[in-house]
């Protein structure tokens, strides 16, 4: 297995956590450079690791006439320029095998969307670039299996003596995607939470998700823009639907996430969001970005939620 990178160390070695942010997709250049040159001063300011994060093409759209971005020719030198001016790692996302090779050579972070976080050659082909794969959890994913069923694996096999070869693949059955990167020789991988499905137009985020995703043994992101995004949930003039989603609970779900001690903070900001072509109901506004990170800082710094809590069951006694 390969070694894991510097920027992997550097950012699960964060503290209180690293931040990937920028707008949905790419717009324009112009857009883009702008949007990177104040998230960077911001993200300095307050002194987190930024890995900046836009598409080059959003595939998976409500409606086909939806905007999809310039494509990934045009989107890889538009996030190249963006490297180069403001010496930003980048992170954007790939959606079918043949795509990850020349996306690998631009980006440090290949994102994994969600709806496709069981693609097996998806996620092979990308963990063969050797760059740090951040896998979404699909909105119809368990992060796991329950902390109920790990302790109930333990007793089998002390009871029936399993080996541990037996125990492992029972193991695997909690982070099987993390896995298949690292079974294909790369550790470098991160996985994220971005809500599940709650009927047909809403998503849920269960704060005890972060919990058991550190069962992956990887970093854990949140993400706190498209966790209120709203499947299909906005009606168009003229027929349609787009999705919808609830802005102002952002903080809500970030300021749960960094309580609880997430690793990673993964959002998406825009200076016009009402304007954005693609899910500005879920694009975090940049005017407020430097004062909500500053929140969260102050938040993951009186937290111990990154330590598992020591609960001592024993009877009390006076």
């Amino acid at each position: 297995m390969a070694a894991t990178s510097p920027l992997y160390n550097q950012l699960k070695d964060a503290e209180p956590f690293f931040l990937l942010a920028g707008p949905n997709v790419i717009e324009s250049e112009e857009h883009i450079l702008r949007m990177a040159k104040h998230i960077k001063h911001i993200a300095t300011k307050v002194g987190l690791p930024l890995v900046f994060k836009s598409s080059f093409d959003k595939a998976n759209r409500t409606s086909s006439k939806s905007f999809r971005g310039p494509g990934m020719a045009e989107g890889l030198k538009i996030l190249e320029k963006v490297k180069v001016a403001y010496d930003l790692p980048i992170v954007t996302d790939v959606h079918e095998s043949i795509q990850c090779e020349e996306v690998g050579k631009v980006a440090d972070i290949i994102q994994i969307p969600a709806f496709l976080c069981r693609q097996t050659d998806l996620l092979v082909a990308a963990a063969q670039t050797g760059k740090i794969i951040n896998i979404k959890k699909g909105q119809f994913c368990a992060p796991s299996v329950s902390l109920f069923l790990l302790t109930c694996f333990e007793l089998i096999q002390k009871t029936f003596c399993f080996d541990d070869c037996v125990y492992d693949e029972l193991f695997k059955v909690m982070n099987n995607s993390a896995e298949k990167i690292r079974l294909a020789g790369n550790p470098n991988v991160m996985v994220c939470e971005r809500g599940t499905m709650f009927g047909y137009n809403d998503l849920i985020v269960d704060p005890r998700n972060f919990e058991w995703m550190r069962e992956a043994n990887c970093p854990v992101v949140a993400d706190i823009t498209h966790a209120l995004q709203q499947p299909a949930g906005k009606k168009l003039e003229g027929g349609g639907v787009a999705s919808g989603g609830l802005c102002e609970l952002i903080p809500c779900i970030a300021r749960t996430a960094v309580a609880v001690g997430v690793d990673g903070i993964f959002m998406e900001v825009h200076d016009d969001p009402l304007s954005a072509p693609v899910d500005g109901p879920t694009q975090w506004p940049l005017r407020h970005l430097e004062e909500l990170l500053e929140e969260l800082i102050a938040i993951a710094r009186v937290t111990k939620g990154k330590q598992q809590f020591q609960i001592d069951l024993t009877p009390f006694r006076d």
